[in-house]
């Protein structure tokens, strides 16, 4: 043997075999190598599918958790659409309940006041009904601290007492919710 059959048969062994005829032969067998072939690849393999499974589940279980996510926001947004469906029209009818404000003051000015209950206040009552079914809510300001989620302070007045500083003292236009969002601001004078 040379020195290169020597370094590369140095994790090998030596068998002899006898073959059919009887005569002796060598093999060489390489136990290290033949253990690592079968055995590393493997392992390897097995881990590589393992880590591949893992990051399967991991993407699939964010995907269906992104899908509950979607789901579950569109049907808040659909119950939501559904609750406000009505509030362009709704924003739309504000002035008209605003001129029977009006008309009821005026009418209460002016020593009117039986005429309006008999005949427009019966109309004002029953649209005020209505609306008030389909979910629209006057907002009561007057009196109440300012609040700019609420109130738009058209302007600022002296308070006619101490205890109305940054009051709401007077209400120039009524503010509406719907369904308990807010349609329309209350116009308000606030004491100072």
């Amino acid at each position: 043997m040379n020195d290169k059959e020597q370094k590369d048969t140095s994790h090998k062994t030596d068998e002899t075999v006898e073959n059919p005829t009887g005569e002796q032969e060598n093999t060489t067998v390489d136990e290290s190598t033949e253990a690592s072939t079968q055995e590393v690849p493997v392992e390897d393999q097995l881990q590589a599918l393992q880590q591949e499974n893992d990051e399967l589940r991991d993407k699939y279980l964010r995907l269906a958790a992104e899908f509950d996510n979607y789901k579950r926001r569109m049907i808040k947004e659909k119950m939501q659409m559904m609750s406000n469906a009505a509030r362009d029209t709704m924003s739309a009818l504000l002035p008209v309940l605003d001129d029977f404000d009006r008309a009821k003051k005026a009418a209460e000015q002016n020593d009117k006041g039986n005429l309006f209950e008999e005949g427009i206040g019966l109309v004002y009552r029953k649209l005020y009904t209505t609306l008030k079914q389909k979910g629209l809510e006057p907002m009561d300001s007057e009196g109440h601290d300012f609040d700019p989620e609420f109130h738009e302070a058209l302007t600022e007045i002296p308070a006619p007492s101490e205890d109305m500083k940054g009051k709401v003292v007077d209400v120039v236009e009524r503010g509406y919710t719907l369904n308990g969002n807010i349609i329309r601001h209350a116009k308000v004078v606030v004491g100072k």
